[in-house]
């Protein structure tokens, strides 16, 4: 059985956010990843083979990865990639859709597609790569069912869930022709997890245009310090229960998005280069925040340092003067 281990405890501190980014790059076909500027870091990965299924254990403090249609065509090689928290979370981007999950849950995307995962916090995954080829022969159509959240509910997406774990845990103990079975048995369990995803396809279509709608809103009405869940209710003339199960497959709910959009505004807004950028405070009236202190906390929990330092960090960081 093929094992890999690579720690960042191998190398100097300044050296281990480019030894990561490289070591992320090879097992992952290609991968780009970031440490949103940050400039300490660590993380650990721990990766072995189930027959075709690779099953990685990592542990890194926050980062996010990145495929591009570049790198896409560079890759040889076709998965269905999961992500499936024991601590913090990951959110999944791809087909336009964000998905976060927690522990007890899991996402999956493909890896050949674009795609993002976000960790914004100290994380602990465990990653499941399932060859694309062997699910695709069994008739699935996969691009409406990548990005979702899966095992919260219970059903067979929690015993996949709870497969997974106990193979990873297990296979230092298995021969090879028993971890190419255990690996069939999570190929199994991903696909009927998936068959019942799909089957709840209708509903899920409902919710999404719903969703759409309401992120349509929020995107109008981002500088109203009034936009909040029962504005949009009312603007949309539904009930705060229906917002809700709309934002069912995001963590991060209604008003988390809501944040959310506003958070990234002001960031994008912060980075816009000299002359005569806005000050924090403008950037903040701007899109929809009344309370400076508040701003400054979530900013700074979102993004590891107050507005103002970010800003002055970024430019560092580009060889910008700060005026």
């Amino acid at each position: 059985m093929q094992t890999a281990v690579m720690s960042t405890d191998e190398v100097a501190p300044r050296e281990r956010v480019p030894f990561w980014s490289d070591w992320i790059s090879r097992l992952f076909c290609g991968l780009e990843s970031d440490v949103y500027g940050d400039t300490d870091f660590d993380g650990r990965m721990v990766s072995a083979h189930a027959g075709a299924v690779i099953l990685t254990r990592l542990e890194a403090n926050r980062h996010r990865v990145m495929r591009s249609r570049e790198k896409i065509r560079a890759s040889d090689n076709g998965y269905l990639k999961i992500v499936a928290p024991f601590t913090g979370c990951a959110g999944v981007e791809q087909q336009g859709r964000l998905a976060w999950v927690t522990p007890g849950e899991w996402s999956i995307y493909d890896t050949t597609d674009t795609y993002a995962v976000a960790n914004p916090v100290r994380v602990e995954h465990l990653i499941v790569m399932v060859p694309k080829a062997h699910l695709v022969e069994r008739g699935l159509v996969l691009d409406e069912l990548m990005a979702r959240r899966l095992g919260g509910s219970g059903g067979v997406a929690r015993l996949a869930l709870e497969t997974m774990r106990s193979v990873y845990r297990e296979l230092p103990g298995m021969h090879d022709e028993a971890a190419r079975a255990a690996g069939d048995a999570i190929t199994q369990f991903v696909h009927l997890s998936l068959i019942e995803l799909a089957g709840r396809g209708s509903a899920m279509s409902q919710r999404e245009a719903l969703r759409e709608r309401i992120k349509q809103q929020v995107t109008a009405r981002l500088a109203d310090p009034a936009l909040n869940v029962d504005s949009i209710a009312a603007a949309l003339n539904c009930s705060r229960r229906h917002l809700y199960n709309a934002f069912s497959d995001e963590a991060e709910g209604v008003a988390g998005y809501i944040l959310r959009e506003r958070l990234e505004a002001c960031r994008r807004e912060l980075l816009r280069p000299a002359p005569c950028p806005r000050s924090v405070t403008e950037i903040a009236l701007a899109h929809g925040f009344s309370n400076l202190a508040h701003f400054s906390r979530v900013f700074k929990s979102r993004f590891g340092m107050p507005p103002s330092d970010y800003r002055e960090h970024t430019r560092r960081l580009l060889g910008e003067a700060t005026p």
